[in-house]
């Protein structure tokens, strides 16, 4: 039974082409991390992701459903609402409801409770067949508090982001999902920070301002990074760009994408 239901899990192949370095991805097991600084666009993003998810396949729709679990209390709902009313042909409140049916919504607002959160959503998973999308804005959002509640110990200061990073490994390799995370750019980037996580060929074509600072059992379970930033040329109407790395393949792309009311444009 186990089996058939992981088997049932919908491709996402075609989630957002235009947001990956090669065809046919997320596939079921990627770990997607979205980087950039506050204002960059990567919530409006996750919406934009959402909403092509629980709109129906008669509405152009992968109709899955979704796990958000949102650490910053940032989550508008009035926000995905609107954007689902500019794509659905049939905007109706029935349709909205349906639609809004399969998105599941949970706030944590320490590590610890992120950490018995996960815990908690895995029978979810195994009863939820159509649960494709797990999301995580943000997965940086207690780096500072956990820091200071560890002391001087580095290995107390990233316990609980190890658990949540290897249950999460877990939860996505055993159930056949696809992760979607969001870090803030909290660090500086020094001259030498990036090697061990970056090929040199995708250093040198990101030209992006990034450090890793998160524990390395999450670091290694990305399969896929994507920077985020604004552009300051007023003569670009887009307003913002991403850069799309496939760390595994060396693959990178950029691409760039604008907000209006209606959401995500590429």
């Amino acid at each position: 039974k186990l089996l058939a239901r992981l088997e049932g899990r919908s491709s996402l192949k075609n989630l957002e082409p235009y947001l990956f370095a090669e065809e046919g991805s997320p596939v079921h097991g990627d770990v997607i991390e979205f980087h950039g600084p506050e204002g960059t666009g990567k919530t409006e993003m996750l919406y934009h992701l959402i909403a092509r998810c629980i709109i129906p396949k008669s509405g152009g729709g992968l109709e899955v459903e979704v796990m958000f679990i949102d650490t910053d209390y940032h989550f508008d709902m009035l926000r995905l609402v609107t954007i689902l009313e500019h794509r659905l042909a049939q905007r109706t409140e029935e349709m909205i409801k349906q639609c809004l049916g399969r998105l599941f919504l949970v706030n944590c607002n320490s590590s610890t409770q992120l950490l018995l959160t996960l815990y908690s959503l895995e029978n979810m998973f195994c009863t939820h067949p159509s649960l494709c999308l797990l999301i995580l804005d943000s997965v940086s959002a207690f780096y500072w508090i956990d820091r200071s509640n560890g002391g001087e110990s580095l290995n107390l200061q990233e316990m609980n982001l190890k658990k949540c990073a290897n249950f999460l490994e877990k939860l996505v390799r055993e159930h056949h999902l696809a992760l979607f995370a969001t870090t803030q750019t909290l660090m500086q980037k020094s001259t030498n920070s990036a090697e061990s996580f970056f090929p040199l060929k995708l250093q040198h074509e990101t030209d992006t301002d990034y450090r890793p600072y998160l524990c390395k059992s999450w670091q290694q379970m990305v399969t896929h990074r994507i920077f985020f930033s604004k552009q300051c040329n007023s003569g670009n109407s887009k307003g913002f760009t991403v850069i799309s790395c496939h760390l595994k393949r060396n693959h990178v792309v950029k691409r760039s994408f604008s907000v209006a009311e209606c959401g995500v444009q590429f």
